[in-house]
């Protein structure tokens, strides 16, 4: 991935999916907590999973240390002609609940932008939650006080 600088960053994500289920409820919160980022996403084809995203974002937000960065994604669009869910309605919760960079339409099927999904989300979390060491020039977690490679301060 390509920082603000021209310079080249490795991101590592560690991926949990919780598919909506809502027996993983109660374990959701040990996993977000302290989350640089989160993949929100609803299927096109059933309303309900707009509607339930209110109900994650609610668990998301408060808990100690939220994600920085929330990404919203529409998906099965390869199911478009079978489409409940607007992208008006979709645009009210991308807008209540202040989403990064714009709706982005996938398919697992097909598998349309899968991989630039997960780019925005390493882009955004570039963005939002790491910084660049003036000292040795690695990115370390915006948390932190002292770089964890070198051991500067920051200023």
């Amino acid at each position: 991935m390509n920082t603000d600088d021209g310079s080249s960053i490795d991101i590592l994500l560690n991926l949990w999916d919780f598919g909506g289920e809502k027996k993983f409820r109660i374990l959701f919160p040990s996993y977000v907590s302290g989350a640089s980022g989160a993949l929100m996403l609803y299927d096109i084809t059933n309303k309900d999973s707009l509607e339930d995203l209110h109900n994650w974002i609610n668990i998301i937000d408060n808990v100690q240390n939220p994600p920085r960065t929330k990404i919203l994604l529409e998906h099965k669009i390869d199911l478009e002609d079978q489409r409940e869910v607007s992208r008006e309605d979709a645009m009210e919760v991308f807008n209540q609940y202040n989403f990064e960079g714009e709706i982005m339409s996938t398919s697992a099927k097909t598998g349309e932008n899968v991989e630039n999904a997960f780019k925005m989300l390493g882009e955004q979390i570039l963005k939002n939650s790491l910084i660049k060491c003036s000292n040795c020039g690695k990115h370390y977690p915006i948390e932190l006080k002292f770089c964890q490679y070198c051991g500067s301060k920051r200023f």
